[in-house]
């Protein structure tokens, strides 16, 4: 296996190391959260070719690791970018409407050879008692994990999935949590979602960051990063080899504290803006 050419700011799930960036999948297996329309576009774009080119891309700035479903098509493309030198942590989100059937995708899980196992908010939130505070079969969903060499987690929509997993001590390492500028997805406000997440007593993977392509890569990725403890990680999607360079150049200077070197999009409305006239 090759070296990776650049480092990236680190974390941790448990004893993994992980890139305080992670490689988002939603766009990949078709979930665009704008429209059938684009989702269906997605689908027919996204070859396993194009997938990989992306990771690669992202695996080349060092990011290590992405979250998806437990599906082949995600094996095949990390083993695709396995053969290229470079190798991602497979965090994976199995779901299922009962118990039984989580249970199933978790096997499934490591089967596939999955690093991090986080029930997925289809199963977590669902399952969500708050009255009692708990969540339904948090001590078999855990220990199977734990059987299987799998490192456990939660990931949520609501953020009291957070504080009822810390207040009972359920035996996971991280959480996966919407969290973004509009508060696209996320339960409470967007100061409700920084003072959960940063009191969390595990590490946090903040998703939707840019909202869905609702929110400009320099706003959404300053906002998450300026208001994420350092402990934590973002996981974004990315349509292209360019867009993930880009992204990964912003992300690097928002984590140091810098300004990034912005490349403005120019169009013959802003000419004026330049001082030009015409």
């Amino acid at each position: 296996m090759t070296e990776q050419i650049n480092q990236f700011p680190m974390t941790s799930i448990g004893e993994l190391q992980v890139s305080r960036l992670l490689c988002g999948t939603n766009s990949f297996f078709g979930y665009s959260h704008i429209s059938e329309a684009r989702s269906a576009w997605l689908r027919r774009y996204f070859t396993l070719d194009r997938i990989v080119e992306v990771m690669h891309a992202m695996a080349e700035e060092g990011i290590n690791g992405t979250v998806s479903m437990p599906t082949d098509t995600m094996r095949a493309a990390l083993d695709e970018l396995e053969r290229s030198g470079h190798h991602m942590h497979w965090i994976a989100t199995p779901g299922g409407e009962t118990l039984a059937e989580l249970l199933d995708g978790i096997r499934l899980s490591a089967d596939l050879g999955v690093a991090v196992c986080m029930p997925h908010t289809s199963y977590t939130d669902a399952h969500l008692n708050i009255a009692a505070s708990t969540i339904d079969g948090a001590e078999q969903i855990t220990t199977l994990i734990r059987e299987l060499c799998m490192i456990p987690g939660w990931s949520t929509h609501r953020p009291e999935v957070i504080t009822v997993s810390d207040a009972a001590g359920y035996d996971v390492e991280a959480y996966i949590q919407p969290f973004n500028a509009t508060g696209f997805l996320c339960a409470v406000e967007t100061d409700w979602m920084e003072r959960v997440i940063n009191g969390a007593q595990h590490t946090v993977i903040a998703i939707k960051p840019l909202g869905a392509g609702r929110i400009m890569p320099p706003t959404g990725l300053s906002f998450v990063y300026r208001h994420l403890d350092a402990r934590h990680t973002v996981c974004i999607g990315c349509m292209s080899p360019e867009e993930a360079q880009e992204d990964i150049a912003l992300a690097r200077a928002f984590i140091a504290d810098e300004s990034p070197d912005l490349q403005l999009q120019y169009t013959r409305s802003k000419r004026t803006l330049l001082g030009r006239q015409g």
